[in-house]
């Protein structure tokens, strides 16, 4: 059997009295680093009495799950298999869900412990009452792939929530004052660790409270758009300030276009 356990985010009081005594009968732990695994193990084991039986330790991060996925065996799990990621859900931008796809399609018996989250944390705490929310993850690094997943977040008509590192936080915020000036952000940094915070306002405002604050892990809540549950358009996409690339990606987005012929098309206007 798989189960998919969830870790604490930050405060290991967190963890689940299910999750520990999942934990204690683990055979197999298939962990994202297996250094931060153990890790807590050992403080588990000496904070909430944890008890093992010796589990074997197995690495399982994004760059080899898919190889790993590909060479398994469903009697893998003939033993009490688990999977537990650094730290909160896993699947949720983390390694995950190709293992339970793995079960599903093989007949493997698997289940779900319910636990720590960022996002659902972060989420809440932004006191924004739009109760849709779409969830974007890390925004791609730079170049027109940003700018085209920036839009997106910017203009979905949903609750959006971030994750952003803090070495492009300060990045973020200050395309945030360029291409949504008088939209509220909500910042949560460190959640439920000693130094938690909760920062709330325009992405100016935000960018003169930010001083010596960029440092730690960071969720940002953007507040939905104006223009809620409205359909974005060809028309709305052209009239922003934006490379046609990524205004070609948006529009084939919402049209299902090519994105190469879309990209042409807007050459050719």
């Amino acid at each position: 059997m798989l189960s998919l356990v969830p870790t604490p985010i930050g405060n290991i009081s967190d963890i689940s009295i299910r999750s520990l005594e999942v934990l204690s009968t683990a055979d197999i732990i298939l962990c994202e680093d297996t250094r931060v695994t153990k890790k807590l193990i050992h403080l588990l084991k000496e904070r909430h009495n944890l008890t093992t039986s010796e589990p074997q330790f197995l690495s399982l991060h994004s760059h080899n799950e898919a190889e790993f996925v590909s060479k398994l065996t469903p009697d893998f799990f003939n033993a009490n298999v688990l999977y537990v990621s650094d730290a909160g859900m896993p699947g949720i931008s983390d390694p995950g869900q190709l293992l339970v796809r793995y079960c599903l399609d093989n007949g493997v018996k698997y289940d779900i412990l319910p636990g720590a989250n960022a996002v659902l944390s972060a989420f809440v705490a932004s006191g924004f009452c739009e109760t849709k929310m779409l969830f974007f993850g890390f925004l791609p690094h730079k170049g027109n792939d940003r700018s085209a997943a920036l839009q997106e977040a910017l203009f979905n008509g949903y609750t959006t929530v971030l994750y952003e590192s803090p070495k492009r936080l300060d990045k973020l915020l200050h395309e945030l004052v360029v291409s949504a000036p008088d939209r509220r952000v909500f910042l949560a940094k460190e959640i439920t660790k000693k130094y938690q915070r909760f920062y709330q306002g325009s992405a100016s405002e935000l960018l003169s409270k930010m001083e010596g604050e960029i440092r730690g892990e960071w969720v940002v809540v953007i507040e939905a758009s104006a223009s809620c549950g409205a359909s974005l358009n060809e028309a709305d996409i052209l009239a922003l300030d934006i490379p046609k690339k990524a205004a070609s990606k948006l529009i084939a987005k919402i049209t299902g276009e090519n994105p190469k012929e879309c990209y042409t098309r807007l050459l050719n206007l």
